[in-house]
């Protein structure tokens, strides 16, 4: 689904209130801005019966340039790791 489409889903539920799709995508962007805060600030974002984005860090490695077949170090580096709710599994 891309972004055009979630805003054409959630301006088409019912009860949702009537905005353009300008301020529907704003409203979206700012959601996701708002998520992407909590990730860095808290480590950590729940929805409930949706799930959990949490950091996580990734140790440094060995690995192989697939070109070369060379072995090459890769840097730890942090990365976000999500958990779907129970409910959400069941769905899908």
């Amino acid at each position: 689904m891309t972004k055009a489409e979630l805003i054409e889903k959630v301006l088409s539920a019912k009860g949702m209130p009537e905005l353009s799709k300008k301020a529907m995508g704003q409203v979206v962007d700012q959601v996701f801005d708002t998520i992407s805060v909590a990730i860095k600030k808290e480590k950590k974002f729940s929805y409930p019966g949706f799930g959990t984005f949490k950091v996580r860090t990734r140790k440094a490695r060995t690995g192989r340039n697939p070109k070369t077949g060379e072995k090459i170090r890769i840097k730890a580096s942090r990365t976000v790791a999500f958990k779907p709710a129970p409910k959400l599994k069941k769905r899908v």
